[in-house]
């Protein structure tokens, strides 16, 4: 349990990581350029020391977080507030959530986002009576509606993160599909996983024509030849074209995600994976 004098501690190891934040965004050339982190990719890091692992992510240049641990009314063991307050001390801004929410929890996950200061709130994906028929897809796109409502009325986003599973056709359908066109634009969004639709066999450019203006977050995630995750830059995935169409797909952030860092230790990953897009991608 984090007390009152371990949250100084930390808010005083972000602080004394700032000079070095400054010193190399100046260097870079690229401190105009935003670049987002789902803290998922350094969850063992976040684990050890959240305070220290937000201060290592923020020298590397990163500007934007997405949480991956909200359990128990907290964010890595902090309190919303708390929370929101540590990233903002590290130069972050904390603008999403991967949270298990639920018809039974809704109410109380959404108002700890709305507290910790976020924009969206992600389901990270289905649970298996959900995502095993049709009808469990449409119950799904129900839910959304209805999470989506209460987001709304709480002043923040509802979305939905994918994995492969929701392209896999049943029936003729490919569920995903049923999940965008049965959910309500105004209430819902989409957090779409560009390794993982690719892993799927489908092209993103063809859903953010096809349902424009859906995904205002994406993960950049890269795909090996062995459709295995991997840093950007060093898969199989060409994200020129993909970003070409970021105004189409109305994204508005973006973060970099691994699940498993094979050939780097996360860190590396994530310093490599941002050099990359600002170097190659949108030099």
């Amino acid at each position: 349990m984090t007390t009152r004098r371990d949250f100084v501690r930390q808010s005083a190891l972000v602080m004394a990581a700032m000079p070095l934040l400054n010193k190399e965004l100046l260097a870079s050339g690229h401190s105009a350029k935003k670049t987002g982190l789902a803290l998922y990719t350094i969850r063992d890091e976040m684990e050890k020391d959240p305070a220290a692992a937000l201060a290592e992510a923020s020298a590397i240049g990163y500007n934007w977080v997405e949480a991956a641990d909200h359990s128990k009314g907290k964010f890595y063991g902090f309190s919303p507030k708390e929370f929101g307050k540590l990233a903002k001390r590290a130069g972050l801004e904390a603008v999403s959530s991967h949270s298990n929410i639920r018809p039974e929890n809704a109410d109380k996950i959404i108002d700890e986002v709305a507290e910790a200061g976020m924009k969206y709130i992600m389901l990270p994906s289905l649970p298996g009576e959900w995502s095993s028929s049709l009808d469990g897809f449409r119950r799904s796109a129900d839910f959304f509606n209805e999470a989506g409502e209460k987001c709304r009325k709480a002043g923040i986003t509802f979305g939905f993160h994918n994995h492969q599973v929701e392209f896999r056709e049943i029936d003729g359908t490919v569920p995903y599909d049923l999940l965008v066109e049965n959910s309500d634009p105004k209430l819902v969004v989409f957090e779409l996983d560009i390794a993982w639709i690719t892993a799927a066999g489908k092209d993103p450019v063809v859903y953010f024509k096809k349902y424009p203006g859906r995904f205002p977050v994406w993960h950049m995630k890269d795909l090996s030849p062995e459709m295995q995750d991997a840093t950007l830059g060093e898969g199989i995935i060409d994200f020129k074209p993909i970003l070409a169409m970021s105004k189409k797909a109305g994204m508005e952030y973006w973060f970099v995600e691994q699940d498993h860092c094979r050939t780097h230790s996360p860190m590396e990953s994530i310093a490599i994976s941002r050099r990359y897009y600002l170097d190659v991608l949108v030099k």
